[in-house]
């Protein structure tokens, strides 16, 4: 429940709003009522439902910006990484080192083989 509903760097809104589009509530809130659900229990049907129609229409657009966000974040974080790296470029005939692991009886793990 924390990670759902605490805010991501690389999308900016929580897991928890970009799923369902609305903002996640706690249990304690249910316990003792917090403003947000006392306003929304005091609606009208029909502005209820109104309400919700807009916060539907609204996912599409956080979701978007979600994604956009998170190719920004992408970028940036690729950016220090592309510094560093060295392009290594072989040619025909050239001479590197090639590591053969030992073998084992019954390999186990997640150096086993998934054939």
């Amino acid at each position: 429940m924390a990670y759902r509903t605490s805010i991501r760097t690389s999308t900016m809104p929580t897991p928890y709003n970009l799923m369902y589009g609305t903002k996640a509530v706690l249990l304690v809130e249910v316990e003792i009522p917090s403003l947000r659900i006392l306003m929304e229990t005091k609606l009208d049907e029909a502005d209820w439902i109104k309400q919700h129609h807009e916060q539907l229409s609204l996912i599409d657009e956080k979701r978007l910006n979600a994604i956009c966000h998170g190719q920004y974040y992408q970028k940036r974080m690729a950016r220090p990484y592309n510094k560093k790296l060295k392009p290594q470029l072989f040619e025909e005939k050239d001479k590197v080192l090639k590591r053969i692991l030992p073998v084992q009886e019954k390999p186990e793990g997640k150096f086993a083989p998934n054939w």
